[in-house]
């Protein structure tokens, strides 16, 4: 009889990958993959560490799988599990801890553990890792709910930046960029699935190729491969019709970059800008590598060389000092760039990095004070670049369809902005992974847009 294997994501689009490659793995390798409830032999829990709330989730979600389960296996792999190995492997609710670069050995692991019980941590020192290992093409199944549609690319690791907030460095090493070739295999297994869309996706996106190995992967000019020039490579692969770009660091948007870019019609004009904080002096504590002043010229670049493109960006209130001065200067910053979506973080005290030590830490209740004044300027900031989009012509991509208690069908999908759509009134067959033009007629809920085929 097969084992079946439970998994539980947490974190970020790496980490859903990462589960996704070992679901895969295991499921070549003969286990049976059923949901995360009782009833499995072994749950598996990719952990997340980026803040103590995420150290206290991967911590609950290890104690309801053994609660699940008393004598099932409990594996906790990733990000938590590297920054605190010592204290895992002694914890009567884990019974194997698996480091970042363990994972793609979860098969041979779990072999050896169900033989003798003996090793139970498998964990590196990740900082002493270089290279990203080779391999060959991997047929995968999308991560996420969106069947062949869109799925996660992961081409890089690792961090360099060491912001004085984040652990991620310590959790997941120095950077190591993917071979393009491998990610081009991928890609092409993937297309051939019938995958339109993929995310280029990374712990540190914009590091990709600084360390690569000049004399094997280099552009016709002899220069270092970047990320465009993976990017271009990636554009070549027949079956995609979509790019779309992960996180990235504004540093990279350079007039090359963004000219590039534009010339790449599978791009979509969906660009993910870092900002963490409007306020230079804030700023600087968190040894963010840019002024508020060069994120606004990135932010210009971009709309130069794209038609009204969707700018989206992570805020952090109540780092350690912050005034109220300064988190109005802040939110003056991010209101006068018109996101269309801002990701708002109350500074969460993570023991290990520099700003837990910083003199000035900010009262919880302020916190959530500066966090609901960010969310509502991203709520109204949201809707007005929605609006923008009505009465205008978009490229929807179909992902669902489903009918309503009327008995009217409804097509939902995503523009090249990822402004949500919704279709009403058309068949369903052969319309799901279709791209469709429609006209976008105005808000039917929240953050979702009504439209209409559209008629020249």
């Amino acid at each position: 009889m097969k084992k079946k294997v439970a998994f539980h994501n947490l974190g970020c689009k790496v980490n859903a990958y990462e589960t996704e490659t070992m679901r895969r793995l295991l499921e070549g390798a003969g286990y049976e993959i059923c949901p995360f409830a009782p009833g499995a032999d072994i749950y598996i829990i990719n952990t997340c560490t980026v803040t103590d709330i995420a150290d206290k989730k991967s911590r609950q979600m290890l104690h309801k799988a053994r609660k699940m389960d008393p004598q099932a296996i409990v594996v906790a792999v990733g990000c938590y599990v590297q920054t605190g190995a010592d204290r895992l492997a002694k914890d009567d609710m884990v019974d194997l801890v698996v480091g970042n670069s363990q994972k793609e050995r979860i098969g041979e692991i779990l072999e050896a553990y169900q033989q003798d019980r003996q090793q139970r941590e498998y964990v590196e020192d990740i900082r002493k890792i270089r290279g990203y290992p080779a391999e060959g093409c991997q047929e995968r199944q999308g991560s996420g709910m969106d069947g062949h549609i869109r799925v996660n690319v992961k081409v890089q690791d690792g961090c360099d930046q060491f912001c004085s907030y984040c652990i991620i460095p310590y959790a997941r090493g120095r950077v190591r960029s993917r071979r393009p070739e491998d990610v081009l295999e991928e890609v092409r297994g993937l297309a051939g699935q019938g995958y339109q869309e993929i995310v280029l996706t990374g712990i540190h996106l914009s590091s990709y190729g600084k360390d690569l190995d000049k004399d094997l992967d280099t552009d016709p000019h002899g220069e270092r491969i970047d990320l465009l020039d993976l990017i271009r490579q990636v554009h070549q692969v027949e079956g995609i019709a979509r790019i779309r770009l992960g996180s990235l660091e504004p540093g990279i948007i350079t007039e090359r970059f963004a000219e590039g870019l534009a010339s790449l019609p599978k791009i979509c004009p969906h660009f993910h800008l870092s900002l963490q904080s409007g306020c230079d002096s804030v700023l600087g504590r968190m040894h963010r590598r840019y002024t508020a002043g060069e994120y606004r010229d990135r932010c210009s670049l971009l709309r130069r060389y794209f038609s009204d493109p969707a700018l989206t960006t992570d805020i952090i209130v109540g780092f350690p000092g912050e005034t109220e001065e300064e988190f109005r200067e802040s939110y003056a910053f991010v209101e006068s760039i018109g996101f269309y979506e801002t990701h708002i973080f109350q500074y969460s005290r993570r023991a290990g990095t520099k700003a837990a030590a910083m003199d000035g830490q900010v009262p919880r209740q302020v916190k959530h004070e500066r966090s609901r004044q960010m969310i509502q300027l991203h709520e109204r900031q949201s809707r007005i670049y929605e609006e923008r989009w009505c009465h205008r012509q978009a490229e929807l991509l179909i992902e669902e369809a489903h009918a309503t208690d009327s008995g009217e069908v409804c097509l939902t999908g995503h523009t090249r902005e990822y402004v949500k759509a919704v279709l009403k009134g058309t068949q369903t067959a052969g319309q799901v992974n279709r791209r469709i033009q429609v006209g976008l007629l105005g808000h039917i809920e929240p953050h979702v847009l009504l439209c209409r085929e559209w008629e020249e």
